[in-house]
């Protein structure tokens, strides 16, 4: 049954990523919303290292975590397809293509270049880890 389920995911994400792909295409090419995008990455990351470190400060006494635990954390909140699907849920306007191409450079920068190294990352967190 859990593969069933895995597969309907994988099925489900293809067709939004087609679908994605279609609605990009009608963004009009310009620099500055690109522009936009890539000053959105940083932005993403130290939101997302806010969300992480605030609670890790807290819970750290209480949990055993290595020392790259916040790093892991952080660079391992890949973005994807549902964040896209929101952007194009957006109502027309000049807004909607600031958020839909700045959602797609994140999301293309989470899944190419944070996916990409992720394991590296990990492997880092690994070494770390204190033996037992």
């Amino acid at each position: 049954l859990l593969k069933f389920w895995a597969l309907i995911d994988e099925i489900l994400n293809a067709v939004l990523f087609l679908l994605i792909g279609l609605e990009v295409v009608t963004i009009p090419w310009d620099p500055r919303l690109i522009a936009l995008g890539f000053a959105a990455i940083p932005l993403v990351l130290l939101a997302r290292g806010l969300a992480v470190v605030a609670p890790l400060a807290v819970l750290r006494p209480i949990l055993s975590l290595g020392r790259l635990a916040p790093l892991t954390l952080i660079w391992g909140g890949l973005r994807g397809g549902i964040s896209v699907a929101l952007a194009l849920g957006l109502p027309d306007g000049p807004a909607r293509s600031i958020a839909l191409a700045a959602t797609y450079i994140v999301v293309l920068f989470s899944v190419i270049v944070q996916g990409g190294t992720i394991e590296r990352v990990l492997d880092r967190a690994r070494r770390d880890e204190p033996k037992s």
